[in-house]
């Protein structure tokens, strides 16, 4: 008899053990996050390359990735209204299908030189930059919420595998693709199919029994939600008109990735024109995803330990000091660009982890998924937003006044980490004595 057939027997008799699920459900998330992250991060390490060459204009270059920024946006959205009514397996598997099946039309796009079917396979690449997303949500389903930032941040550090791995496999994947004759930028999408596929096994097989379906169980809800992507939103506003203490957190969280997204994408622009060397600015790309994903175990161990509005008031506070060195860094390469960069990634680390628990602690079980799909819809959304207008404010006011555009979002955060933290002292919300 396999574990899954074992837990489901456990659950019809009313005897299963929630906190060995929840570590078998953690480890196949961390399996499945850092197998998806490196699919999608070689396949988008030479997307705006391909971009370039299929499209003959620098230009338009930057159109392969705004696509796949808008695909994870919709597909946030989609995906959360399939794990309402399917469960999170359904839903990841859905989302890592779409964006396989995507990076392999990347391929055809690039082999057939259509740069209509490659802004198509990289919008439905996205999807897996949902599914990611989704996948810290699913280690809180069952945890205990003593321990529920700690789970949610060792899914969002197997990034790390991927994101380091991913971009330097992108070489090695171009001469994959040389010696089966296809062309050379296709490899790297080639090669992250097949890791998104890989992922998707891990889910089908490990996942299992699904813990959102197993925890709607336990908790005697059990009956189908409604079907409609348009539910998503509907059911995301009735929980923060009831508990508003949610939207400061969906907002801290939205802005946060804002600030991040913003400068990090014009930053080597920043140090190219100062006459940094290539593998200078990779290095720094890497030391800022270094902070973004490696230390979150610890930042959601501090965040279990001293609440989660505070950790979002500490985390706003590292991106206004992240700010501050960047902007005051000169062209080129300089211990401020390092810095401010690395700081940039663990305000977000901070922010992003704190303000997904706080959310997922202030809402009901039913609609955990509704508010959990707007707030990647809203991280999408501001991400594309940001790395659209970066560029103009770059090229109308310089880097340094990025950052200082930058940081009044910063201060949103900040505002939205003071202002939850009185509510959760007080007690006034009505949901607020969850979190104390």
């Amino acid at each position: 008899m396999s574990n899954a057939d074992g837990f489901a027997m456990s659950l019809e008799t009313g005897l299963v053990d929630t906190a060995q699920l929840q570590r078998r459900t953690v480890r196949s998330l961390v399996a499945t996050q850092a197998v998806g992250a490196l699919g999608i991060t070689i396949a988008l390490a030479t997307a705006s390359l391909l971009a370039r060459d299929l499209s003959g204009s620098d230009s338009l270059a930057g159109l392969a990735q705004t696509s796949q920024v808008l695909g994870a946006a919709v597909a946030s959205w989609t995906l959360a209204s399939v794990m309402a009514t399917r469960g999170r397996r359904v839903g990841l598997l859905s989302g890592i299908g779409f964006a396989t099946v995507g990076s392999l039309i990347c391929v055809v796009a690039g082999v057939l030189g259509s740069m209509t079917l490659l802004l198509l396979g990289t919008f439905l690449v996205g999807s897996m930059t949902a599914a990611n997303a989704a996948a810290r949500y699913a280690a809180t389903d069952l945890a205990a919420p003593a321990t529920r930032a700690r789970d949610l941040s060792l899914v969002v550090w197997a990034t790390t595998i991927g994101a380091v791995l991913g971009p330097n496999l992108a070489e090695p994947s171009a001469r994959l693709a040389a010696w089966l004759r296809l062309p050379p930028l296709t490899g790297p999408f080639l090669v992250g199919a097949i890791g998104m596929a890989v992922a998707a096994v891990v889910v089908a097989v490990l996942l299992r029994p699904d813990p959102l379906l197993v925890a709607r169980q336990l908790a005697g809800d059990t009956v189908p939600r409604r079907t409609g992507p348009g539910g998503v939103i509907a059911g995301a506003r009735a929980v923060m008109r009831q508990e508003p203490l949610v939207a400061w957190a969906m907002a801290a969280v939205a802005a946060a990735h804002a600030v991040m997204v913003g400068v990090m994408v014009m930053t080597p622009l920043h140090m190219e024109h100062g006459g940094a060397h290539l593998h200078v600015i990779g290095l720094v790309i890497s030391v800022h995803v270094l902070g973004m994903f490696a230390f979150a175990p610890l930042v959601g161990w501090f965040t279990d330990q001293i609440g989660r509005p505070q950790m979002i008031v500490l985390g706003a506070l590292v991106l206004l000091v992240a700010l501050t060195l960047a902007g005051v860094s000169p062209r080129g390469s300089s211990w401020q660009v390092f810095a401010g960069l690395f700081l940039l990634g663990v305000g977000w680390s901070f922010v992003t982890i704190a303000g997904s628990t706080m959310l997922t602690d202030l809402t009901p079980l039913a609609s955990r998924t509704d508010v959990q799909g707007a707030s990647d819809l809203a991280m999408g959304l501001s991400a594309g937003l940001a790395g659209g207008v970066s560029g103009a404010i770059v090229g109308m006011f310089g880097y340094g006044s990025l950052n200082a555009f930058a940081a009044v979002l910063a201060v949103a955060v900040l505002v939205a980490g003071i202002a939850a933290s009185r509510v959760v002292s007080s007690g006034s919300g009505p949901l607020a004595p969850a979190m104390r």
